[in-house]
């Protein structure tokens, strides 16, 4: 029983609902970029009026609390990190990723998609625009959150990686540097190769790519 009571035992269950949580988010956000899109631009006005009244918000609900809860247990686990002083670069990356993916959802996305729904008065188009780069963002931003979440427990705590009382090194520095342009280009820029769906994966594993190589080269 004790060890059910115990601060181990505690980070183990927020690690457990850190994962279900994260598995709800991305998988709708990958249902929403590789699945529904496709259809919304297939479907007759009819079937498209239905979705949008009743299937959109379901899945937007369950879409931006899935981002909610996985911020928070995300939250109390980064907290925990920081009191072990066992802090790297790769939990660094793969959290600033997470939270400028949560940002997006609940400030950007789920706005717009309102407005875009016919949910609240605004531009649709215009709406529908700017929750599409900011979401087609968040999907680019997966792979390597996902990368640098798992690298942060398995390959992270070499000397190599772990931040020292100065910070980190350059390669953090530059892929901090990288991530905060294309969430830039997220919010007021143009979505690039990442218009269709195997652009945006390929974008995404090509991103994690240049995220792993910038913080084991430099």
């Amino acid at each position: 029983m004790d060890n059910f009571l115990s601060v181990d035992y505690l980070n183990f269950l927020f690690r457990w609902g850190h994962l279900l949580f994260g598995i709800t988010w991305i998988g709708v956000l990958y249902y929403f970029n590789f699945i529904q899109g496709a259809y919304f631009k297939e479907a007759g006005p009819e079937a498209l009026s239905d979705a949008k009244a009743k299937l959109a918000p379901r899945a937007l609900w369950w879409f931006r609390w899935g981002a909610m809860f996985t911020f928070l247990t995300g939250l109390v686990l980064l907290m925990g990190v920081q009191g072990g002083n066992v802090m790297n670069d790769y939990i660094v990356v793969g959290a600033t990723l997470g939270t400028l993916m949560f940002l997006n959802v609940w400030l950007v996305i789920w706005p717009a998609q309102q407005i875009a729904l016919g949910m609240t008065a605004g531009d649709a188009p215009a709406a529908g625009a700017k929750a599409l780069l900011a979401s087609r963002t968040n999907t680019l931003f997966s792979a390597p959150m996902a990368y640098c979440m798992l690298a942060s427990p398995h390959v992270g705590y070499s000397a190599d990686h772990l931040l020292n009382a100065s910070g980190g090194g350059a390669g953090l520095y530059a892929a901090l540097a990288v991530v905060a342009a294309l969430e830039v280009n997220g919010l007021m820029g143009k979505q690039g190769p990442m218009t269709t769906v195997k652009g945006v994966i390929h974008s995404s594993i090509g991103l994690t790519v240049v995220v792993v190589a910038l913080l084991v080269l430099l």
